[in-house]
């Protein structure tokens, strides 16, 4: 029914329909923001010259040209070859990247002998090279789903290969020859989480309705969860004997996130916070590397009173505490007390204290927002493994995150991860560009079928 004097206007018969509405690609907003974050960067890295010598980095014009050049052929491949892809994204990567530089920059300072931010900006153009490469060579997320299986093998070699090398600070988790290290587990949780979407995608009406309910929790048949256990708990079983729990917490955390979202039921949230604690438990009693950091988590302060001065966390503790609200400024702290983990493990101890709670705020933001929009590309996707891939590389990034704040900040035990793209370490820093990319061009599906009721 039409109101009076209303119109209606019908299309000639045999028009063709119109067109559904394109959301806009923003793109000129990511080059604005990326240009902020390569502006931001160069300030930070002038501020720590300033505050330690009394002038400018001689290498500030290079860093700076360094770091836009990156960005911006960044900028335009996605230009070229995503345009619809979510312009926060690359922005927020551009932004971390670059404060983990300066951070690393200005801790290098205090180790003249040790020098790691020069091979940390080669790591990030190796990254960034990785990121343009598969934002270019990768037209459909979907491809990825036809190589689950190779994606699988590939992550337990990854992850089998550091037990044949030597323990570094109590873990097996390195690989080192001839003076040249990776991380090989920083690359296997991408892989798994290839593989997690695409078996669950597959199966998650069996995972949802087969099977039967025990404790109010639909448990699926083993013929359909047992592959996909039998993996989890192989990977998981073998970082335990390479003594990297942090990662090991990574796969369990993202296991249960996955298997959540494919069946969209919240008991298997319980049952894997329930299996995380006695996991926790048990190795915490169990493993005497793990057992040592649960001890130094419930009594940081037992090093200072027997009168051997303070642990790491301890020192981590005074830097948050010195730097208060808004922090002593760059260049300006003792972070360095902290010793070997300062700029890996530790550098958010220096973020906490020369940038204050402000500034410890403002980057949770920004890993906040790149989750947020990791969500986002997945809740607005129609096919289940898009869906999944986006939840699955978006929580990556959250349990991490989790992981490492909680440790350096006493909530947690130490677990050893590196904070995503702000802490050394060159398989890192790849393997989070490697997630940028595929988000990148997730949400570039995601806004291409917009049809006018999904958000754009």
């Amino acid at each position: 029914m039409t109101h009076a004097g209303a119109e209606v206007i019908t299309p000639p018969a045999g028009a063709p329909a119109p067109a559904a509405p394109r959301p806009p690609r923003r793109r000129g907003v990511e080059l604005s923001l990326i240009v902020l974050a390569v502006l931001l960067s160069v300030y930070g890295y002038c501020a720590v010259g300033l505050a330690h010598d009394g002038s400018v980095p001689p290498g500030a014009a290079g860093y700076g040209a360094g770091l836009g050049v990156l960005a911006l052929l960044a900028h335009l491949t996605v230009r070229l070859r995503a345009p619809y892809a979510d312009p926060l994204l690359l922005p927020i990567g551009v932004l971390l990247n670059g404060t983990g530089l300066v951070l690393i920059y200005r801790l290098d300072l205090e180790t003249p002998g040790d020098r790691a931010a020069p091979t940390q900006l080669v790591w990030s153009t190796l990254g960034v090279a990785l990121f343009l490469f598969a934002v270019a060579a990768l037209r459909d997320h979907r491809v990825l789903q036809r190589y689950a299986y190779v994606c699988v093998v590939a992550a337990l070699v990854l992850l089998t290969l550091p037990i044949l090398f030597p323990a570094v600070n109590g873990a097996r988790i390195w690989i080192r020859i001839a003076g040249f290290s990776i991380q090989p587990g920083e690359f296997a949780k991408v892989l798994l989480a290839v593989f997690f979407a695409a078996y669950l995608a597959a199966n998650r009406t069996a995972l949802a309705h087969a099977g039967r309910r025990v404790l109010r929790v639909q448990l699926p048949t083993g013929r359909v969860l047992g592959p996909v256990l039998a993996i989890w708990l192989l990977s998981v079983g073998v970082l335990v004997l390479e003594r990297d729990l942090g990662t090991s917490l990574l796969f369990f955390g993202l296991f249960v996130v996955m298997l959540y979202v494919a069946t969209g039921r919240i008991g298997w949230i319980a049952v894997g916070l329930v299996l995380a604690s006695l996991g926790a438990v048990a190795v915490g009693w169990l493993e005497p590397h793990v057992h040592s950091r649960v001890e130094d988590w419930q009594h940081p302060f037992a090093s200072i009173e027997a009168g051997e001065g303070a642990n790491q966390l301890a020192q981590s503790l005074f830097s948050f505490a010195a730097g208060g609200a808004f922090g002593t400024g760059l260049g300006l702290g003792n972070s360095i007390l902290i010793g070997f983990a300062v700029k890996s493990d530790f550098i958010l101890a220096t973020a906490g204290e020369e940038l204050g709670l402000a500034g410890l705020c403002a980057l949770f933001l920004l890993y906040g927002l790149l989750v947020e929009r990791g969500f986002r590309a997945g809740v607005e996707l129609r096919d289940p493994f898009g869906r999944l891939l986006a939840v699955g590389l978006a929580s990556i990034w959250a349990l991490q995150v989790f992981v490492v704040a909680g440790g350096v900040t006493g909530l947690i035990p130490l677990t050893g991860m590196p904070m995503p793209f702000l802490a050394q370490g060159g398989s890192s820093v790849v393997s989070n560009w490697a997630i940028v990319a595929l988000l990148i061009r997730v949400s570039d599906s995601a806004r291409r079928q917009y049809d006018g009721k999904a958000a754009p």
